[in-house]
C-alpha cells in the first residue's frame, strides 16, 4: 500500500493527482505543521527534511513531488513517462522547466497575494513576478501551436507537471484570456477522468 503526506492542495498535489492518473490505490496521511508534526521523530524518519510531499510504498521512501510522481509512474503506469528515450526526454525537459523557470515568478506573487496581508503587500514584488510570466507563457503557447499535449500527442507527466504549475495563474489573478492554445490544452486536461478525481480531493 503507498501512503501519501500532504494535502492535494498543497505542492503535494501533482503526486495525488499522478496517483489517480496511476489507478492506485492509496492512504493518505496530513501533516499538522502548526502542531509542529512535520518535526516529530516519526515524520522525520519519513522525511528528513521535515516537509511535504513524502510518499512510501512498503519499505520504500521518496520524497520531494517530481522525484514522486516519476516514481510513481514508473511503477504503476509507465506510458506517463513516455513510451521511447526521446518521449521520455521530452517529458523530463518540460517538467524541470515547469519548476526551474515557470513556477519561480508565480510563487513569489503567490506568496504576497495570498500570505502576506495586504496592508503589508510588497506590489513590486507582485509586479515584477507578473513581467516575467508573459515570456515563460509564450514558450508554453507557441510550443502547443497544433498539438494536443505537449509531448507525443498523448497526455503524459509534462502536461500534469507544468499544467499544475500554470494553475497557479489563477490563484494570482494572472490573466491567461490571450494564449489560445494554452486556454484550449487546459480544458482537455480538466476533462480527463484522472483530473477530475484529483480535483474532488481539492474541495
Amino acid at each position: 500500500m503507498l501512503t501519501i503526506y500532504g494535502s492535494p492542495q498543497s505542492s503535494a498535489g501533482r503526486c495525488f493527482w499522478c496517483l489517480e492518473e496511476a489507478g492506485v490505490e492509496y492512504s493518505a496521511k496530513s501533516i499538522d505543521f502548526r502542531a509542529g508534526e512535520h518535526k516529530s521523530e516519526a515524520f522525520l524518519k519519513v522525511n528528513p527534511n521535515g516537509k511535504v510531499p513524502a510518499l512510501t510504498d512498503g519499505d520504500f521512501t521518496i520524497w520531494e513531488s517530481l522525484a514522486i510522481s516519476n516514481y510513481v509512474a514508473e511503477a504503476y503506469k509507465p506510458e506517463l513517462l513516455g513510451n521511447d528515450v526521446q518521449e521520455r526526454g521530452l517529458v523530463s525537459q518540460w517538467s524541470i522547466w515547469s519548476v526551474a523557470d515557470l513556477q519561480h515568478p508565480l510563487i513569489q506573487a503567490f506568496i504576497q497575494m495570498v500570505f502576506v496581508p495586504e496592508p503589508k503587500r510588497d506590489q513590486s514584488i507582485i509586479d515584477k513576478a507578473f513581467e516575467k510570466l508573459p515570456p515563460l507563457l509564450n514558450t508554453l503557447e507557441n510550443s502547443l501551436e497544433g498539438l494536443s499535449f505537449l509531448v507525443a500527442e498523448r497526455f503524459t507527466l509534462a502536461d500534469l507537471n507544468v499544467s499544475f504549475v500554470v494553475g497557479i495563474c489563477d490563484d494570482v489573478k494572472f490573466d491567461l484570456s490571450e494564449y489560445k492554445n494554452i486556454n484550449a490544452w487546459r480544458e482537455r486536461i480538466e476533462a480527463r477522468e484522472g483530473t477530475q478525481k484529483y480535483r474532488a480531493l481539492c474541495k
